[in-house]
């Protein structure tokens, strides 16, 4: 019986073992760059935000939608922070459907601040039917709902490569070392110099890739500099109450005489 019980326990510790090495293996596989919202003191770069959004535009958005944006969010603060009249301007290249008008009919109309983010396709199943039966996934919080974050969006992007000897893949499908399986449905989206930022910045696909990761990770987290400005005010308002209540102990003890 004792012979037993040693055997579970040891192959459950070597399973668990197995696991955490395995697990720590494919976490060292994730490509990183130097993320500059990252750490307790981390902002966005806003040229890169900026920019991040322009390759969305011209590259993700004909397939992936942001339906939790607003287009005045691109004028917030901690965010992309384009000027009111440059969102106005961005949002006026979008139609919406709205309505009915006094006829009973819908209309469309250029998009307004208060409108989301136009989507590419009317419901899912068009979705699923332009992209081969896979579902393109929703941008918002992709960064969130994604293991590895930043960085495993970041390592796709730039993970896809030709297949090993002996993989055979189906029409439709690429190989992509990163992705789980190692198989993906969409096809690489970035390529040198497929878009001209507006700034100069020379568009290769690493800093496509980090600027629109860098979007993303905005739009799953739009207050993230305000907690982070919050947070070091609470950690200083309570390094101040413990210096207080330090102070206080210690001149409420000094008042009682110690036995002799």
């Amino acid at each position: 019986m004792k012979n037993i019980i040693k055997s579970i326990s040891f192959i459950f510790l070597f399973v668990i073992f197995l696991g955490q090495s395995v697990f720590s293996e494919e976490k060292k596989k994730l490509l990183s760059t130097d993320w500059s919202f990252k750490g307790y003191f981390g902002k966005f770069d806003r040229a890169s935000l900026q920019r991040g959004y322009q390759v969305y535009t011209e590259v993700c958005s004909s397939c992936h939608s942001m339906s939790y944006l607003s287009y005045r969010n691109l004028a917030e603060k901690g965010g992309p922070e384009f000027s009111v009249e440059q969102a106005k301007a961005i949002a006026a290249n979008f139609e919406v459907t709205d309505g009915p008008n006094d006829d009973g009919e819908m209309f469309t109309r250029p998009a307004k601040l208060s409108d989301k983010f136009v989507s590419p396709y009317q419901n899912n199943k068009e979705a699923m039917a332009s992209n081969g039966g896979a579902y393109p996934p929703d941008m918002s919080v992709l960064v969130k709902a994604r293991s590895g974050g930043t960085d495993y969006i970041y390592s796709l992007l730039l993970g896809y490569e030709d297949p090993p000897s002996g993989v055979i893949l189906d029409d439709g499908v690429y190989y992509n070392k990163y992705m789980y399986g190692n198989m993906i449905k969409m096809s690489n989206p970035l390529s040198d110099g497929l878009v001209e930022y507006n700034d100069g910045t020379k568009a290769t696909e690493k800093q496509m890739a980090k600027d629109v990761v860098t979007f993303l990770a905005w739009a799953a987290e739009p207050h993230l500099e305000a907690r982070h400005k919050i947070g070091f005010k609470v950690i200083i308002y309570l390094i101040i109450i413990s210096l207080l209540a330090y102070l206080s102990m210690k001149r409420l003890w000094s008042r009682i005489e110690p036995d002799v």
